[in-house]
């Protein structure tokens, strides 16, 4: 799941120009097209450094997950908040008009290739291939260009994660350790840019919260520097959804922030 308003670069002092704690927020409705075993939702997938999070705004659903737990089911009901480590596969339903409000950790990483679809293996095992399947807008995004685009993508990825649960319902969660493999290997040559985003992103927010207790603490803690530059941000609704791979997402992008 990705589509962000996610954390803007900068150094430490400008970190808090940009969403709290480096994490990225969208607004996602899930597809309610039936998927190959009949049950409306999106595409299954994983994501390798990131850190998700769902709270429900409206409708009901389940996600089902694939982790060192095994396989599972995570009903979701308005109110809920349900998040997983990266690692975890995971599959959204939507049988009643689910909505939700999704939070990632390394606001920009999701966007840059930290989502790998479940698609069988010998798609896994070709990086060409993958990427024909997986990119229908561009080579390095995840954003689909029609809604049949997004059905299919989002029906391979099941028929790989239909035979990946069987497999680990049947021989445990080591079942997921080839396609841990062939993930990493799709994704070795975005490292670079992934670290890039996380310095400027969480580990800048970091940074920008260390040096704000440094003054708390210092010989100006009365008239802390920081706090005399405090700002309000804002960054206005989407002009129109984006097809993603679980849903409809309302992505805010921060070149709207003002």
């Amino acid at each position: 799941m990705t589509g962000r308003a996610g954390n803007a670069g900068g150094s430490a002092a400008g970190a808090g120009l940009g969403f709290p704690g480096g994490t990225a927020v969208t607004g996602l409705r899930v597809y309610d097209w039936p998927g190959p075993d009949g049950l409306p939702g999106g595409s299954a997938h994983v994501h390798l450094a990131s850190t998700e999070a769902y709270y429900v705004r409206s409708g009901t659903g389940l996600v089902q997950t694939l982790s060192s737990q095994g396989y599972a089911e995570h009903p979701l009901a308005p109110g809920d908040l349900v998040w997983f480590t990266p690692g975890t596969v995971h599959r959204l339903i939507n049988p009643g008009g689910l909505e939700l409000l999704v939070v990632m950790a390394n606001a920009g990483l999701p966007e840059a290739g930290d989502a790998v679809l479940t698609f069988p293996p010998e798609i896994l095992s070709d990086p060409e291939r993958y990427a024909s399947h997986a990119s229908l807008a561009r080579p390095d995004r995840v954003y689909a260009t029609s809604e049949q685009a997004a059905k299919d993508r989002r029906d391979l990825a099941i028929e790989g994660y239909l035979a990946l649960r069987d497999q680990v319902l049947a021989d445990g969660p080591a079942a997921l350790e080839p396609l841990y493999a062939a993930a990493s290997r799709l994704i070795s040559g975005r490292l670079d840019t992934w670290r890039e985003l996380l310095v400027a992103g969480p580990v800048a927010s970091a940074a920008d919260s260390t040096l704000r207790l440094a003054e708390l603490a210092g010989p100006e803690h009365l008239h802390p520097p920081a706090l005399s530059g405090a700002v309000v941000r804002r960054i206005d609704a989407p002009d129109q959804p984006r097809l993603g791979m679980c849903g409809f997402l309302d992505t805010y992008e921060n070149d709207r922030m003002h």
